[in-house]
């Protein structure tokens, strides 16, 4: 018997450890732990967690149609997996099971343990590439390092894509009779240890309609996605992320689409496309940073001098950016959006994450926390990676001195305020000319419904270079 473990990888179509486990006539059998303290640890949203555990049940019910069982364990942290997978090995006679590589420390160590831990029972293991278009490693400078710059990993990376190629992966034939399928609604032990299940009806599960957005985004979107995709108030971006970060599509599928709507794959910024495919250049950057780099799993800035800056811990000023209560309105539309929705669009996320660490001087774990807690698309690799950015802690981090002004943001990125007035509900009915700044305004009207800015932007951008600064002394 072959055991497939579905992780982050939710899908039947280029998925390897399938299409490995499904090459022969060996019985196959798949498996999904659901581990609710460890996901807790690592502060997943909830709304995250109910859309994996809806995909769950979508994959469980493809996979029957196809004659493959699916197991769920549930097995509360990382620590006791080993075990538990051992077990279920003994009793359903597996020899080899397969799994696509995780790239978080935490993750990795725990499948070197049931690496371990299977070998005792001569189940031997088999680790895959699901996650990324090229592997993490494949990827490096002549001297045999990870890139610290995107842009030279950017170019080192499609030219390793043209030597390479890569293979989108069928999803595997039926390999026997149909077989029932339990939703998890029914099991109550899935249900009491996770509460409610119903999945966001704004996020649809499932391969095709991960596939019906990417077709629509690359007719409608991709060739004007270079001027569009800064606007949150325009429908200018793939909203793919969700479905990228619990693996209902994969990274090479994207990559082939684009190739084939194009007739090309772009390899410049004069080319149509090419800015989309970067975006997914980003991704794989900040996935080979995170195994190459395991210290990024673990707190530490990227760049080690920066762990002694003096970041603020202020729980009073921390909530009132949680809450969307700043006075800066493109900052609280954003954050309000957040906590409603579970997504954010991504110009805004570099905004609020400048504001929390540049103007409020706040530690950028904080931050890089509450999105995990809040975010539909959570994702360790690119949520670390641009709050480091962000901070200016990170890989290719912005000049310290370049600090985002919030309010030049929104007049920029949302210049008649439509996104604004549509989170920020106190500013429903203030002109365009003054959404940016409205505090005149609203006392012209008599008005104290909206807070006043909790920051004085240029005085607080002068302390933030401040802060760096003393780091070269």
């Amino acid at each position: 018997m072959r055991l497939v473990w579905f992780r982050n990888d939710l899908r039947l179509a280029d998925n390897p450890a399938l299409r490995h486990a499904c090459a022969g006539d060996e019985p196959v059998a798949a498996l999904f732990i659901i581990s609710p303290t460890q996901w807790r640890q690592y502060k997943m949203a909830p709304i995250r967690q109910r859309f994996m555990l809806a995909q769950v049940d979508e994959l469980g019910r493809e996979l029957a149609v196809l004659g493959i069982p699916l197991h769920l364990l549930r097995v509360e942290t990382f620590a006791e997996v080993p075990a538990a997978l051992a077990n279920l090995c003994r009793e359903q006679g597996v020899n080899q099971l397969y799994a696509n590589q995780a790239i978080e420390i935490d993750e990795q160590r725990r499948d070197h343990a049931v690496s371990a831990a299977l070998a005792e029972q001569a189940v031997s293991c088999h680790w895959l590439n699901g996650c990324c278009v090229l592997p993490p490693g494949r990827v490096l400078t002549g001297s045999g390092e990870m890139f610290k710059v995107f842009t030279p990993f950017s170019r080192a990376w499609l030219k390793a894509l043209d030597e390479e190629g890569f293979v989108i992966h069928r999803a595997p034939a039926p390999r026997g009779e149909p077989l029932p399928w339990q939703p998890l609604a029914e099991r109550a032990w899935v249900d009491e240890a996770l509460g409610e299940l119903t999945a966001d009806p704004r996020w649809p599960v499932g391969e095709a309609e991960a596939r019906r957005r990417l077709n629509d985004f690359l007719e409608q979107a991709v060739l004007d996605y270079g001027e569009t995709r800064d606007f949150p108030a325009i429908a200018g971006t793939s909203v793919l992320s969700p479905y990228l970060a619990a693996g209902i599509i994969s990274p090479r599928q994207c990559v082939a689409a684009l190739q084939q709507r194009l007739g090309y794959r772009p390899q410049s910024k004069a080319q149509p496309g090419f800015v989309w495919l970067n975006e997914l250049v980003w991704r794989e950057f900040y996935r080979h940073l995170l195994v190459l780099i395991p210290t990024l799993s673990m707190n530490r800035p990227f760049k080690p001098e920066t762990a002694s800056l003096p970041w603020s811990w202020d729980p009073d000023a921390f909530a009132a950016w949680c809450e969307g209560r700043t006075g800066y309105p493109i900052v609280d539309a954003a954050m309000r959006c957040l906590n409603a929705t579970g997504w954010m669009h991504n110009r805004l996320r570099m905004i609020v994450a400048s504001f929390l660490t540049k103007d409020l001087h706040i530690h950028w774990r904080l931050g890089e926390d509450y999105f995990m807690s809040r975010l539909i698309d959570g994702d360790l690799a690119a949520n670390n990676g641009g709050w480091q950015w962000a901070a200016g802690t990170g890989a290719d981090a912005a000049p310290y001195f370049r600090v985002f002004n919030p309010t030049t943001q929104g007049q920029r990125f949302d210049p008649q305020g439509e996104f604004i007035r549509t989170w920020v509900t106190e500013l429903a009915d203030i002109p365009a000319a003054y959404v940016h700044q409205p505090h005149d305004w609203l006392r012209l009207k008599g008005r104290q419904d909206y807070p006043a800015p909790m920051v004085d932007h240029a005085v607080a951008r002068v302390r933030a270079i401040e802060m760096f600064r003393s780091l070269e002394k």
